[in-house]
């Protein structure tokens, strides 16, 4: 089978940036005396956007106080905006697999779950201008993954079938996300899941190191 574009996931899939919003988010509990976490914990907590992680961090109680949960996000978004390049950088080997797609003039997109301005600003500083045809973050009013609508809205943009698109990340929503859409699943092992999570969610392949994706998928150019 040939794939003729590539659609990637952000956090823990293209960049490591986990301490950064373990930081941001502790820095938000700690403002309001609430116990913080570690950052083996915070892999587990992120995933399904911004909202969702603050939730998952905060206690059940201040979780489930509408008012209060709504400060607490509104505090660790104020945070993450002024530290979202402190520590997070690109993974090991992924500008050089970006690269060798790029060479093969195989269009690339990401989606993420993240805010779309801080996607935007990370990429726009880690990667190449002209890496990736579009770049879509969360954004109000549009469903997050799993929902397939963003990334099926990509590929219409980028002119290719869903069936010739591989899609890599490193999550079951990731996952999910691609099965829904009739992507090829793609998981990678250096983010911050577990292979049984991402094969229990559908990946048909499992990469150990970025460069195995140009060994793994054959990509061609569509005509």
């Amino acid at each position: 089978m040939q794939y003729e574009a590539a659609i990637f996931d952000l956090d823990g899939t293209l960049i490591n940036s986990i301490d950064d919003l373990a930081d941001s988010c502790n820095e938000m509990l700690i403002a309001y005396d609430l116990p913080v976490h570690n950052v083996e914990d915070y892999k587990y907590f992120v995933g399904n956007g911004v909202a969702k992680l603050v939730e998952r961090a905060l206690p059940e109680k201040q979780a489930q106080d509408k008012e209060f949960y709504e400060k607490a996000l509104a505090k660790f978004r104020a945070i993450y905006n002024g530290k979202v390049l402190n520590k997070t950088r690109a993974y090991s080997g992924i500008r050089d697999m970006l690269a060798k797609l790029m060479e093969k003039e195989i269009p690339m997109a990401v989606c993420t779950n993240k805010p779309m301005e801080a996607a935007k600003t990370i990429i726009n500083i880690l990667f190449e201008p002209g890496t990736f045809k579009m770049v879509i973050g969360d954004r109000p009013g549009h469903p997050r993954k799993p929902d397939p609508t963003t990334v099926l809205e990509i590929t219409k943009e980028l002119g290719v079938e869903p069936d010739k698109v591989a899609y890599l990340g490193d999550s079951g929503v990731d996952m999910q996300t691609a099965v829904n859409a009739g992507f090829l699943p793609v998981g990678v092992l250096w983010g911050f899941r577990q292979k049984e999570e991402l094969l229990e969610n559908g990946a048909k392949l499992l990469l150990d190191k970025p460069t195995d994706l140009l060994f793994q998928v054959h990509f061609k150019a569509k005509k």
